[in-house]
């Protein structure tokens, strides 16, 4: 299998980047797209790459914010078949706070209505393609992450810490092991991974693709992060977006060569 990065923070050559993240995954003749990023450049990318985004058969939105999902109209502009596969709790309510104010973040209002015969809701765990499965979080306490990252809910009218029922991880099976896809890991990475090995006992995780979350976060925090995903195994990882370059030069002195920077235009073969 092989995925390619079609957005990203940074950038390899004149392609475009973004706050955002997408990729088109390559998997046992099956096409993905994984996130859309935050606009429609991630489209003009894939062209750019010729990646052809009316060819992909499926789709799946990692999670409800902006930065992943607002380049859908976009991908049905060029897609006219494709399913795309949601967590049953992604809705228009996502908040980010600062200060005392809350902005939304989530994705573009009414996008789920104008496109609703698209979407498929996919539950705890559902198997999307042979070998391919979408898992949603299973670590409770997630409220705790939402809070300390400044992140909220909508619900009957109050504003809530996140516990990132949105939100969904996209896992293949490939013979050196479980190759993982997170896009922002606001459930912490170390927790997806042992809620991906206690989905799959006796398998291990070779590999983890994507974004997280600790460009707010101090070196103190990094570093111990980095030490409890090294606890868990993982044998490569690739990460950027939400990471942040600070923190990703930290778990690059603490991983080593382990840790690989996603820049826009990467290709990863497994």
């Amino acid at each position: 299998m092989k995925a390619l990065v079609l957005i990203d923070n940074l950038t390899c050559g004149t392609l475009a980047a973004e706050w955002g993240l997408a990729l088109h995954i390559e998997y046992g003749g099956y096409k993905i797209l994984l996130d859309t990023g935050a606009s429609e450049r991630f489209a003009r990318n894939a062209e750019a790459l010729g990646v052809d985004l009316g060819a992909v058969d499926l789709g799946v939105l990692s999670h409800a914010h902006y930065d992943h999902a607002n380049g859908l109209a976009a991908f049905f502009a060029h897609n006219a078949a494709a399913p795309v596969y949601l967590q049953e709790g992604f809705q228009e309510n996502c908040y980010g706070k600062r200060w005392i104010f809350h902005k939304y973040i989530g994705i573009r209002r009414g996008l789920l209505e104008k496109y609703a015969d698209r979407f498929v809701y996919a539950g705890e765990r559902r198997q999307i393609l042979p070998g391919v499965t979408l898992l949603a979080h299973s670590t409770t306490g997630l409220e705790e992450y939402g809070r300390k990252n400044n992140l909220y809910v909508r619900r009957r009218m109050r504003l809530m810490p996140d516990s990132f029922q949105h939100e969904q991880t996209l896992i293949f099976e490939t013979e050196k092991g479980l190759a993982v896809f997170s896009s922002c890991s606001h459930a912490g990475a170390d927790n997806i991974i042992r809620e991906v090995l206690d989905a799959f006992p006796g398998k291990n995780v070779c590999t983890l693709v994507g974004g997280f979350h600790l460009y707010r976060s101090s070196p103190e925090d990094v570093r111990a992060f980095a030490g409890r995903l090294r606890a868990t195994g993982v044998e490569k990882i690739y990460t950027g977006h939400c990471t942040g370059e600070a923190a990703f030069q930290i778990l690059r002195e603490e991983l080593g060569e382990q840790a690989v920077q996603l820049r826009t235009g990467m290709e990863i073969s497994l």
